[in-house]
């Protein structure tokens, strides 16, 4: 760009080059660099240089310019820019009709102009186009300053004056849908991934809520209403401004852990354990209490990546009953996590988040039948979880089962989940009983990073998702078992790994004899296995979630001399030659699987 300047001595020229460059309109300078527009003046100790075009070029630009000081002084204005649209056009003619100005950008703009809404683009505010693909739209002076600047401050309000820019009221804005992108089953690129990381938009809402004390800030379409009708009283709240500055800094914060979880997925090289973790949650619903009625409780949803389309309980789909309570979420978890490791078809019975039935067959019905035979009074009042779908005749059998005990009373159940429901079957458990829950859920994922909370802090591990096929049950006896007798250890080592310890499973012909559990001895859970399988124990499998740390005159010998067929442990113990020579002089078969199931 050339321009022409004209000086009456070489000395004006070089004072004026000396001296301080005023722009007369700061906008027309900076953001309409055409040369039929500039005006510039050069202001020296006592000398003026004025570079003029025409007088038309110039009042065209000064006309313009008064129309742009228009748009952004006095009035009131809201900030618009969404990438999710749900409910514009409501926002947009109600925010007009109560006498905003709407400024707008790209496609937020077009959406509310084709609702009938008068709209004033962003550019004609900056005065500078989009620019870098999108990536530049709102980061601007006259928009920040517009929605920083603090009313009670007057410095603030004159240095606003003197540059034109005017104040936004409000800004409504949601941000590019990375998590849907980068999470979607069709998968994304990674140059992708990092183009739909939003900039404007974040750096927009945590001005907003910065400034809630002058600016209301909206992330969420479900808050218009409440928006309009705030609006509407004419009467000031604080809180509701707070309330929606929160929610505007946890969208923000939720994003950024989405975009950081998956960046340290794209470069940490598998390592699950970033040097730190930030655990989006959303809260699904208030509890009626937590474990106990005197604890209050809430229950939240994993929003993290890495649970994307990861089944589980808390993705189920009740269908009918009461309220989920604390406790019905956590024995509902242990009982679906139990059952969905079984590729046959499978019913489990939980109580207190322990397996106390859990039983096998082609035919499902009496696999339920088993499993609630395993332990009927731990049974009554428990969860029922299977594997396969809950067709007329399961639902029936749950429905009008008696309890082994009496074989009077009816069976009372406060969940039962599976994968699928036949329409029929869903309509006979729902006659049932009006608080029986019904939920259906997806199996959930592998390879799930467990989080658990101590005083402080958090643990963090692989989920144990180790099976049968995962691992080799080496013979340790000199008594090598039948296939069949091997198939019974391997069920019961999947069953015990779901028993909180110490834990003991004799099983049987896929089906879970008896179970001890959460005894601070083995011998101890060992006997109380032992007191429900009865004489059943009698040639079967029994699985230990750890070693023996004793064998004789202790758990193994004693194992032994009640009959047990097959003992299937870690193994590690320095006494470990102890359980196979006890073994060997019962006649028993002992494998090690060299893999512990401690549950705590």
């Amino acid at each position: 760009m050339s321009f022409l300047l004209s000086s009456s001595s070489s000395t004006a020229t070089k004072a004026a080059a000396a001296s301080r460059l005023r722009l007369y309109s700061q906008r027309r300078f900076c953001h309409r660099l055409q040369s039929d527009r500039v005006f510039l003046e050069l202001v020296g100790s006592s000398f003026a240089l004025r570079a003029r075009v025409s007088l038309r070029a110039t009042a065209t630009t000064d006309t313009q310019m008064s129309k742009s000081h228009l748009s952004v002084s006095g009035g009131k204005q809201a900030l618009i820019s969404l990438s999710d649209k749900n409910d514009l056009a409501f926002l947009g003619n109600g925010l007009q009709e109560l006498g905003y100005t709407i400024v707008s950008t790209g496609g937020t703009a077009a959406a509310l102009e084709a609702a009938g809404v008068s709209v004033t683009k962003v550019e004609e505010i900056t005065h500078f186009p989009e620019m870098l693909d999108g990536r530049v739209k709102t980061l601007h002076p006259s928009i920040h300053g517009g929605i920083l600047a603090r009313r009670d401050q007057g410095h603030h309000l004159e240095a606003l004056n003197s540059h034109g820019i005017g104040t936004f009221d409000i800004v409504v804005v949601n941000l590019y849908p990375f998590y849907q992108k980068v999470s979607s089953t069709d998968g994304i690129t990674f140059e992708d991934g990092i183009e739909n990381i939003d900039i404007g938009g974040p750096t927009l809402i945590r001005a907003a809520a910065k400034n809630h004390k002058d600016v209301l800030v909206v992330v969420d379409h479900n808050d218009y209403p409440a928006l309009l009708e705030f609006l509407k009283g004419n009467k000031d709240s604080q809180q509701f401004r707070r309330e929606l500055a929160w929610k505007a800094f946890q969208h923000v914060a939720s994003y950024d852990s989405a975009v950081s979880e998956w960046l340290w997925k794209q470069s940490s090289g598998g390592d699950k354990f970033p040097p730190s973790l930030t655990v989006p949650l959303t809260r699904k619903s208030t509890l009626r209490y937590g474990e106990n009625p005197h604890q209050k409780a809430a229950f939240y949803d994993d929003k993290s990546l890495s649970v994307v389309n990861g089944g589980g309980i808390a993705t189920a789909i009740q269908h009918h009953g009461k309220e989920m309570s604390y406790n019905n979420y956590l024995d509902a978890d242990a009982a679906w996590n139990c059952v969905s490791e079984f590729k046959d078809p499978t019913c489990v019975v939980v109580k207190h988040t322990n397996p106390c039935g859990v039983a096998s067959r082609q035919d499902i019905i009496e696999a339920y039948r088993l499993a609630v035979k395993g332990d009927p009074v731990s049974a009554f009042g428990g969860i029922v979880a299977f594997n396969t779908t809950i067709d007329e005749d399961l639902a029936k059998e749950i429905r009008e089962f008696r309890s082994p005990t009496d074989g009077e009373t009816r069976m009372f159940y406060e969940i039962v989940v599976a994968p699928r429901y036949t329409e029929k079957g869903l309509e006979i458990l729902r006659g049932k009983s009006k608080t029986l829950r019904i939920l259906e859920a997806k199996k959930s994922e592998k390879g799930m990073l467990s989080l658990r909370q101590v005083g402080g802090g958090w643990l963090a591990q692989d989920a144990d998702g180790l099976t049968p096929e995962d691992i080799k049950f080496n013979m340790m006896s000199e008594k090598a078992p039948e296939e069949q007798m091997l198939r019974d250890a391997e069920f019961a080592w999947l069953c015990v790994k779901h028993v909180k310890s110490n834990a003991i499973v004799i099983a049987k012909d896929n089906c879970m004899l008896g179970m001890g559990s959460g005894q601070p001895n083995r011998v101890e859970s060992l006997r109380i296995a032992f007191r429900k399988a009865g004489e059943a124990a009698k040639g079967a499998a029994l699985a230990s979630d750890a070693f023996f740390p004793f064998a004789w005159n202790d758990a193994v010998e004693e194992a032994c001399q009640n009959g047990i067929g097959i003992i299937a442990e870690p193994g590690g113990s320095i006494r470990d030659k102890d359980a196979v020579d006890c073994c060997n002089k019962y006649g028993v078969s002992l494998v090690f699987t060299n893999v512990r199931h401690f549950r705590h």
